[in-house]
């Protein structure tokens, strides 16, 4: 992913790389994180009376304590960020009180981890190599669209089927420009994006908060870094919507795309986790049509297109040759 070391990184951490100490200084996210959901809640949902007018939305910081079984001044300092050597059936107590998600409460937990005195580095994480196994797998799938990416939402690998159905993103000038392929620079840099997926709105959000989970694991990450910080400063619209801490862990359902050849495309789509390097995180992602529908039919079509191309391009496939 893309950027350099003078990109601004206010919208990630609150500070630049060169002023972070040898861990993870992720204090203003985790401020932000619990602030958020905090103020997401009313009286009524966690079972208390709404009381008088309130100043802010949401919950007091004494009501959390006390539904949480901590006093009000622990769970301020938590709240501001000194959560390193809080235990874990406390931070069950928070995320059960503020009703997070899975997902979220994930994300707490890892925020956590990231700040408990260690020896992390921020050295930038060396790209790992897709094993020839990974690349077999994908190109032996030919009636869905398969590709591998990392945790910053590289596409690192492809099936010829997944090239052709993406190729709008993987032909733009923003991967041209970059080099990768990358499903947050698309979304946010790419104006054809909002022609070709059906439903923006919703993979945009997914995206950013797939990138937000990514960076509550990775804090270290400068790759990572780096990106949110060129997006937070090229895009207005993923500088809101990544103030807004949403984080997404779990994901899979439908999308919807308009292919410029293939038509409208309903497809579902399922990531797997994939343990290809205890150095990062990979996902395979696959993109299939419901049997029977003619969303079936194009994806065929276009997954016969994809393999006469790539018989053009590598004569020997086609043949005994």
């Amino acid at each position: 992913m893309g950027g350099t070391s003078s990109t601004p990184l206010a919208p990630l951490a609150g500070r630049s790389v060169g002023d972070m100490d040898h861990r993870s200084d992720n204090r203003a996210d985790i401020r932000d994180f619990l602030a958020r959901r905090r103020a997401q809640l009313t009286p009524e949902q966690v079972g208390l009376p709404a009381g008088g007018r309130r100043r802010v939305p949401g919950l007091r910081r004494e009501e959390v304590a006390v539904l949480a079984g901590v006093s009000t001044e622990w769970y301020t300092r938590l709240e501001k960020g000194h959560i390193g050597g809080v235990s874990e059936d406390v931070l069950d107590a928070v995320a059960r009180t503020l009703q997070l998600t899975e997902d979220e409460r994930t994300y707490l937990f890892d925020l956590a981890k990231a700040a408990r005195p260690g020896p992390a580095t921020r050295r930038r994480r060396k790209p790992v190599e897709i094993p020839p196994r990974v690349q077999w797998l994908l190109d032996s799938i030919t009636l869905s669209a398969a590709f591998v990416t990392n945790g910053r939402l590289d596409m690192v690998a492809t099936n010829a089927l997944a090239r052709a159905l993406f190729a709008p993103m993987i032909d733009s000038a923003v991967t041209c420009e970059r080099g990768r392929p990358n499903f947050a620079r698309y979304y946010f840099l790419e104006r054809g994006s909002h022609e070709f997926v059906d439903d923006w709105d919703t993979g945009a959000k997914i995206t950013v908060a797939l990138l937000r989970a990514e960076a509550g694991r990775y804090p270290n990450d400068r790759a990572l870094r780096e990106l949110v910080g060129e997006l937070s400063t090229v895009s207005d619209e993923f500088r809101t919507r990544w103030a807004a801490h949403d984080v997404r862990i779990h994901h899979g359902g439908v999308k919807r795309f308009h292919h410029p050849e293939a038509g409208f495309l309903e497809l579902t789509y399922q990531p797997l986790d994939l343990p290809v390097s205890v150095h990062e995180a990979h996902s395979l992602t696959i993109y299939t049509a419901e049997p029977g529908t003619a969303y079936e039919e194009r994806l065929k079509l276009l997954a016969s297109w994809a393999a006469t191309g790539l018989e053009a391009a590598n004569p020997a496939l086609d043949g005994d040759g």
